[in-house]
């Protein structure tokens, strides 16, 4: 993993974190969906990507949420928009 992408993916943990602070105590497998991981339901699965585009200054419409649902789309999502 790149540099940027570590420090991408590191930020990216943290606003998780912010939102469901039991993804601390688990080992969080980047390529599964976070909701099933962390038995999260789908406002905090908004409060996360609205946290994800305030920090990141991006803009990710609606019709993009169902293909954030792991980790590591979110990473992507992300570098492909900065």
């Amino acid at each position: 993993m790149s540099d940027d992408r570590e420090e991408t993916f590191a930020r990216i943990r943290e606003l998780l974190l912010a939102v469901a602070p039991e993804a601390a105590d688990t080992g969080l497998d980047p390529g599964t969906d976070l909701r099933e991981q962390l038995d999260i339901d789908s406002m905090d699965q908004l409060n996360f990507l609205t946290a994800v585009a305030e920090t990141f200054g991006i803009d990710i419409p609606e019709q993009d949420y169902p293909e954030l649902v792991t980790l590591d789309q979110v990473v992507r999502y992300v570098e492909t928009r900065r």
